[in-house]
Order: C-alpha cells, then sequence, then structure tokens
C-alpha cells in the first residue's frame, strides 16, 4: 500500500541501487575439493573434510571456475586481471564451516565493465565495479520439529559475484539489468541461472537522496532476493519504508534486511558491515592466480553469438521492433526456438508477435522450458496466416498445446475452433443479433460510425469467437444498408 504523500513524496527523492549478483558456476566439481555440484541431492551427501573445512584440509582451486570467471567478464565489457589473489572474509554463521569465506577483496579477476539496458528504446550503460570469484555457503533448513538444521551441500560451489556501480534509479532498470545479465550468461553456458534453485539470486543495495542531491545517502542491504517480482516489489517497498524515515525525521540505519515475499515486507536481520569488519588477508593456502594475454585472447575467440548481436540481427534481417528483438534475444531458450520456428514458417513478424503475447506468458507463469516444439508453433503460426483461426482464438489452442502436447491442427478440428468464414453460415448469427440490438442499429443508420463494432461483437459473442471478423463487418453494413 502507498504512504499517505507517497505519490509527491516519490516526485522529490530518487533511489540509488547498486545490484551484487551471485551467480552459481555450472562446474562438475566444487570450487576447491572434488566434490559433485549436483543439485537436490540428499543433504550433506556431497561434502569432504575440503568443504566441510575440517582440520588440516587444503583447497585447490578448480581451474574452470577461473576459465568461467574470465569468459562473465569479457562478455560484460570488464578489464581481466593479470594477477589476481584470493582471500580470507571472516564471519562466523552456522552454514559457514570455517567461520570464514574464500573471496576476493584488492584483486578481483574482472573490474570496470559494463552492461547495456533499453527502456523504451533508450539506451543506458549500467557500470560493473567487479565480478570476483568465491566459494558458496551450506544452507540452513528451519524444521519446526527439528529445529535449524544444516545442509553442506552448497558449500564450496563455485559462485562468481557480480557488483554493479550505483547507476539504478529504479526498480523496472534494476530488472532490466538482471535481465540482460542472465541472458549473456545462459548465452555463454558458465551458469543455468536457475533462479528457484538459487543459482541467479541479488542483493541489493539501495539509498535515498533528494533529486538533484549528489551526495549518496546511507543505504541498506536486502539479501538473496531469487525472483524479478520479489526484486521489484522489495525495491519499490524499500524506497517508500526509507521516505517515511525521513520525513517523519528519523534517520536511515544502515543494516541487511530480509524481504519476506508472502508479507510483501522487508524486516531487519543485522547491522551491515564494512569491508573492515571482515578482517580479510591473502589465503595463505591458495597460491596467485596469474592470467596471460593469450590465454584471454583465446577464451575471447570462442565466445558465442550474445544477445545484442542477435537483437540487432533479428532487427536487420527481419525488421523486428528494438522490443521485440530484445524480448526474444533476451532468453537463449527462446531466441532458439523463434529461429527454428522461422526455418518451418517464414513469417518472422508473426511468429514474434505470438511468441512474446503468448509462449512467453505461459514461460514466465512457471519459469519453465517451453512446452511446444518448433514445429507445432510452426502450424499454429500457418493457421493463423491462412486466417483458419484468428489470434483471439490462437490464445485458447496455446493454452492447450502447452498443457496436451497436441499439435494445432489437431485442437482445432478437435474443437471444431475454426473460423467461421461462409457467408450463408455468417448471415445466419448476424439477422437475429440486427433484430435483437436495433437501437445499436438505428445508431448507426443515424452515423454513428462506430456503432457497427458493436455489433460485430455481439456476432462474436454468439459465434464464442469464430466469426471471421472482417466478413461480419461488411456483411452487417451490407445488411444495414438493405433494411
Amino acid at each position: 500500500m502507498l504512504w499517505k504523500g507517497d505519490l509527491k513524496m516519490h516526485k522529490t527523492y530518487e533511489m540509488v541501487i547498486g545490484l551484487e549478483v551471485h551467480v552459481e558456476l555450472k562446474t562438475e566439481s566444487k570450487i576447491f575439493c572434488g566434490c559433485s555440484t549436483r543439485f537436490g541431492q540428499e543433504p550433506n551427501t556431497q561434502v569432504c573434510p575440503v568443504c566441510l573445512g575440517l582440520p588440516g584440509s587444503l583447497p585447490v582451486l578448480n581451474e574452470k571456475v577461473v576459465e568461467f570467471a574470465v569468459i562473465a567478464g569479457l562478455t560484460t565489457n570488464c578489464e581481466i586481471t593479470e594477477v589476481g589473489k584470493q582471500d580470507r572474509k571472516n564471519y562466523f554463521y552456522p552454514d559457514l564451516a570455517k567461520a570464514y569465506q574464500i573471496s576476493q577483496y584488492d584483486q578481483p579477476l574482472c573490474k570496470r565493465g559494463f552492461v547495456e539496458v533499453e527502456d523504451k528504446d533508450v539506451s543506458k550503460k549500467i557500470g560493473i565495479t567487479r565480478i570476483h570469484i568465491e566459494e558458496d555457503a551450506g544452507k540452513l533448513v528451519h524444521n519446526k520439529e527439528l529445529g535449524t538444521l544444516i545442509d553442506y551441500n552448497r558449500a564450496g560451489v563455485p559462485l562468481v559475484e557480480i557488483v554493479s556501480e550505483p547507476d539504478i534509479r529504479s526498480a523496472n532498470e534494476a530488472k532490466l539489468y538482471l535481465q540482460k545479465l542472465r541472458g549473456i550468461l545462459l548465452y555463454t553456458g558458465i551458469s543455468d541461472c536457475k533462479m528457484n534453485e538459487g543459482s541467479f539470486r541479488c542483493d541489493v543495495n539501495l539509498s535515498i537522496r533528494k533529486k538533484g542531491d549528489s551526495t549518496l545517502g546511507t543505504r541498506t542491504e536486502m539479501k538473496n532476493l531469487n525472483s524479478f517480482s520479489s526484486i521489484q516489489r522489495a525495491i519499490e517497498h524499500e524506497f517508500t519504508r526509507q521516505i517515511k524515515i525521513l520525513e517523519t525525521g528519523g534517520t536511515v540505519v544502515q543494516e541487511t534486511r530480509r524481504w519476506e515475499q508472502d508479507k510483501n515486507k522487508s524486516v531487519s536481520m543485522r547491522t551491515k558491515e564494512d569491508a573492515h569488519d571482515y578482517r580479510y588477508f591473502p589465503d595463505p593456502d591458495l597460491l596467485p592466480i596469474i592470467i596471460e594475454n593469450t590465454y584471454i585472447k583465446a577464451l575471447e575467440a570462442g565466445l558465442p553469438e550474445l544477445p545484442d548481436a542477435k537483437k540487432h540481427k533479428y532487427m536487420s534481417s527481419y525488421d523486428l521492433s528494438v522490443f521485440d528483438a530484445e524480448q526474444i534475444a533476451l532468453d537463449l531458450e527462446v531466441a532458439e526456438f523463434f529461429e527454428k520456428t522461422l526455418a518451418c514458417y517464414d513469417q518472422p513478424k508473426l511468429i514474434a508477435n505470438v511468441l512474446i503475447s503468448e509462449v512467453l506468458k505461459l514461460k514466465g507463469k512457471t519459469e519453465d522450458i517451453i512446452k511446444i516444439s518448433p514445429v507445432d508453433f510452426a502450424g499454429l503460426i500457418q493457421l493463423i496466416d491462412t486466417g483458419v483461426i484468428n489470434t483471439s482464438i490462437s490464445k485458447k489452442v496455446i493454452d492447450m498445446m502447452w498443457l496436451e502436447g497436441l499439435s494445432a491442427e489437431a485442437i482445432v478440428k478437435r474443437e471444431s475452433l475454426q473460423l467461421i468464414t461462409d457467408e450463408a453460415e455468417l448471415i445466419t448469427y448476424i439477422k437475429p443479433v440486427l433484430e435483437k440490438y436495433d437501437k445499436i442499429v438505428k445508431d448507426y443508420l443515424g452515423g454513428k460510425d462506430k456503432a457497427i463494432q458493436s455489433l460485430v461483437g455481439q456476432v462474436m459473442r454468439v459465434t464464442h469467437g469464430k466469426a471471421d471478423p472482417e466478413k461480419t463487418l461488411k456483411l452487417i453494413d451490407a445488411l444495414i444498408k438493405e433494411i
């Protein structure tokens, strides 16, 4: 709910946002040991002395982690560090077995990059401060009967942390940045970026200030948000919360907060630490990371076509709008689906329209794979293009295709969804409508041209949307003129 005065105050203040994105890398083994990284296994079955931090155990860096981190840097326009090191970040928390996390402090692998986003055809570069590697912590499992349990399977899973500059000024900008970043990483294959499994999650650092001010306000951090909708809601809620505090004479406290999605609010967890509180120092068990230029060039040469390149290709080759091209190119699965459908039926604009308006909506609800084959989707597009069904009917057909796995042709035939195009049959529906709605007919005859659309709508209603709209309109006009 909006606080009284929110609308006015939201225009007075601006939000300043920096995001810390934690991305689990798609390696087969953990960052410092040979334990599996497979998700969803029985608790504490993928652990060893190294990832449990037992005395005498020694970490050995997984080279694939460095490779994936450099790829993340190259695809986000970062400078790659020639000499990096790993540091111990010291703090106690039950899911951190060693009481410290191996991370990177002052010599991250990648720095000074950017990601370009587009909002309403306006481009903006969001700066990236750094990308560093680190190990993930375990997971706390809260059980009503047994209390809080710890599963250490996730401990030692390799992460890259991608830290943005405080360049973001709205919840929507944050969403666009995260969608673009996730799309880039999916294209490279270095992470599956499954938000529901925690392999792509985000911490939001937010402060507010009066518009026109250059001084940053006191920031808060909201931890471990893992869906675009919760990130947007959390940002908007925190923005309003901080405005309320300042406008009622209070002081914003630098703290870490947790977003409670079910209650649609954030709660305080602890006061926010600064870097010196972690007592960083170089890990004495790990050697420096030397990255040679030939290594960088080799990785650069193997990079795939990225979302922006695909977007520009779709715009130039298929005349798609910036918005349509961006929506398709952002998700690798969607882009591949679009291209495979296009190979079956050459109508790019129609494919794009139906794909964005209907298929992405279904995919977004479940964060699932597309449950329609490109061949079957091409069949649906052909039915629309040739006038067998219209886009209104296609929505019902797509829903059934998604659930049942049948072709569009089979569903249209089974449900008798073909458009009624026979003029004699259409007239049998139109005449009763004209008799029933004679006042609307008189309005049309009296010069109210838009009244005919209401009559078309009534015919569509009695035919359950199956009347051919264009023929229906022409027949209504002709029959009224005969009156």
